[in-house]
């Protein structure tokens, strides 16, 4: 994954959020957004991190507090928040020594709302026959 910033999607529709994943096919550059955002989040270790990141009371937690979770070196630990960073899925703020990190909510709940579908929408019916 390169050091460049990922676009947040969906902030351009009327509403704020961009159509569900299960509604309508995807734009090409849209897609290329939200599979480096899965791509960060397709490592069970980043996914540990922003689980434990998230569910932290308070909203944030220390690297500090992070690190002895995992059987993993501090550089390696760095790395992955570095890769979930990126994303935009976390936020970090230096305090002295340590480095805070906290949830960015907006990209969370855009990805939940690209993979939902609308409650009022019937499931389609299934074409052909499972393999």
């Amino acid at each position: 994954m390169s050091n460049q910033e990922l676009v947040v999607l969906g902030q351009d529709g009327p509403d704020g959020c961009c159509p569900g994943l299960l509604t309508a096919p995807l734009p090409q550059d849209q897609a290329v957004e939200l599979a480096k955002v899965f791509k960060a989040l397709g490592d069970p270790v980043r996914l540990r991190l922003l689980s434990m990141i998230a569910s932290r009371a308070g909203g944030e937690v220390c690297v500090c507090d992070l690190t002895p979770a995992f059987g993993l070196s501090q550089p390696t630990i760095s790395h992955h928040l570095k890769l979930l960073k990126q994303a935009g899925l976390i936020a970090s703020e230096r305090r002295g020594t340590w480095v805070y990190y906290r949830l960015l909510p907006a990209t969370t709940d855009r990805l939940a709302g690209i993979l939902t579908r609308p409650a009022d929408e019937p499931l389609p019916e299934p074409t052909g026959t499972p393999s």
